[in-house]
């Protein structure tokens, strides 16, 4: 009879000897019954939990067509420690009119599969199990639970005893400079595709010894990857926010976040490289970052967080149609929708320099004039300061009036248990009750306002200004990245109207309002449009309005 013989090892720290071992006693078998070896099919460092091996394909596949008639293993756990596995294998098997003979099991019949198969399925899930609960108990140790992190050396150690212990890191210095090195550009606003080229740049090789790539510094948050987003680096391991799920149609592992509470935390001061000042700025910079979607409930995509290249890039607009100007040049800017569709006649262009020229121009000679900004902050203080006072008294008047309510209700209280008329005092206490229960709800909603601004917040945000300034004209590009974001955070749009002579540039935002507040009014509440004190607090204090520049 002819036959196939099938061997596997399952992990790398097996050897190669053991597929030639399962060979030798297969052949020394088969040749006892008198069986012809036509083929030897084995697959190396291979998991025997999915079917999507090279070898065991192979096997299954001239065993289809008829070129032997059984299959010789070692054990059946060789072929399959899957359930549905084997026993699919063992259902083509039959079809192709083949048997299966293992040196452990002999003729593998259906009782065998459902027997064995259950036992081999149950072995890997127990395996898994104590794998688990044995790498739990090493961080709990503060330890490492598997792998290691870029900036780390796994140490080995050997007790009195001469037990090695294994799992300790320390930190390399010389990779450490390179994870503070990233978390410091990246809070200063450098993006990770920019912080991965400098690197690759100045020859510093990755966490593989490869090239350095964005996605290895960015990771995703959510699963805690990245360099980013290893909060190791802060002296806190966290083991076990995820875990992994083979596709039963790949066979491919799947990483599947598990809940928090099941986390496992260990502080670790001694491995920390990242201070926290410098993590929370770096988190709150990638915060920032995030992919949102855009208004009107669109899909959103990876152009919506890309960062601005220039200081107005999306935020120019076409005062005709409505759609965007972009770069039609090297150094102009043009009305994408009269480029692209031709439905638009705005035709204008202009330069980018230009226009950024002419922002910038408003910012310094509108609101950089002394007696013109100081003027302003004094007013928009003792307005806002006005507000927040009012919202502060309405509090305190609601809790005043609970308290006046709660000691009426005593009083009523005394008066029943003296005998007075129960149906009168129950009357007016279910009044009192409903009306504090009124004041209640109002002061769970309502928003506590935040402490007063000082008089002399003028002189603070000038020169909070001079500085935003100066930094738009700094080489430095950390520099100038953070002041654009800072004034591009001010505007909603820029919107370029073709006129008689030129365009007309039309500012939205709350950087117009702050303009326009500066100036034309003499008293900046009147430009407020009447917000009330928590709507101030949500957000900057001004409506949206235009400012021509």
């Amino acid at each position: 009879m002819k036959v196939g013989l099938y061997a596997r090892y399952s992990s790398d720290n097996q050897r190669d000897a053991s597929i030639h071992d399962q060979f030798q006693v297969c052949r020394a078998f088969a040749e006892k019954q008198g069986w012809q070896v036509v083929e030897e099919y084995s697959d190396h460092a291979v998991s025997g939990a999915s079917l999507l091996r090279p070898g065991i394909q192979a096997l299954i596949t001239d065993a289809t067509r008829g070129r032997f008639q059984c299959v010789l293993a070692e054990a059946m756990d060789r072929l399959s420690r899957d359930q549905e596995d084997i026993a699919g294998l063992f259902k083509r098997m039959v079809y192709g009119n083949v048997k299966i003979v293992t040196l452990a099991e002999g003729e593998v019949s259906h009782l065998h599969i459902g027997l064995k198969g259950t036992m081999n399925a149950l072995f890997v899930k127990d395996l898994a199990d104590k794998t688990h609960r044995g790498l739990r108990g090493r961080v709990e140790q503060g330890k490492s639970g598997g792998g290691n992190a870029y900036g780390y050396a796994v140490v080995r150690s050997a007790d009195s005893e001469g037990d090695v212990g294994r799992g300790d890191r320390k930190i390399k210095p010389d990779e450490s400079a390179i994870v503070q090195r990233i978390f410091r550009e990246f809070a200063g606003g450098k993006s990770a595709k920019k912080i991965a080229g400098d690197l690759n740049r100045d020859g510093i090789p990755g966490p593989s010894g490869g090239a350095w790539g964005f996605s290895t510094i960015l990771g995703n948050s959510k699963r805690g990857t990245g360099i980013l987003n290893n909060e190791l680096y802060t002296g806190r391991l966290v083991w076990n926010r995820q875990r992994y799920i083979k596709d039963p149609e790949t066979g491919r592992r799947q990483a599947r976040p598990n809940p928090p509470e099941e986390w496992i935390t260990h502080n670790v001061p001694a491995l920390r490289i990242v201070e926290a000042a410098l993590w929370d700025a770096a988190k709150n910079r990638q915060a920032q970052t995030q992919l949102s979607a855009p208004p009107g409930g669109a899909i959103a995509t990876f152009r919506d967080r890309a960062r601005a290249r220039y200081l107005l890039s999306g935020l120019t607009k076409c005062g005709v149609c409505g759609g965007g100007y972009s770069q039609i040049s090297s150094t102009s800017v043009g009305c994408s929708t009269a480029r692209n569709k031709g439905t638009c006649n705005n035709r204008v262009n202009i330069r980018r320099d230009v226009l950024e020229t002419r922002v910038l121009s408003a910012l310094r000679d509108r609101l950089m004039e002394p007696a013109l900004f100081k003027r302003f902050c004094e007013e928009f203080t003792r307005e806002t300061n006005r507000l927040r006072m009012e919202g502060r008294a309405k509090i305190d008047a609601m809790n005043a009036e609970i308290s006046r309510i709660n000691k009426d209700l005593d009083m009523l209280i005394e008066l029943i248990l003296r005998g007075g008329n129960g149906e009168t005092l129950s009357a007016k206490m279910l009044k009192l009750e409903e009306r504090r229960r009124f004041l209640n709800q109002e002061l769970a909603i309502a928003v506590e306002p935040p402490p007063l601004l000082h008089p002399e917040m003028a002189t603070h945000y000038r020169q909070e200004l001079d500085k935003l300034y100066e930094a738009l004209e700094q080489s430095d590009d950390i520099v100038r990245l953070r002041a654009s974001e800072v004034l591009r955070s001010l505007m909603e749009s820029v919107v370029l109207t073709p006129s008689e002579s030129a365009l007309t540039i039309d500012l939205k935002g709350d950087l117009a309002s702050i303009l326009h507040i500066a100036a034309n009014a003499k008293n900046p509440a009147a430009c407020t449009a009447g917000n009330s004190q928590f709507e101030l607090v949500a957000g900057t204090g001004f409506e949206p309005v235009t400012f021509r520049l």
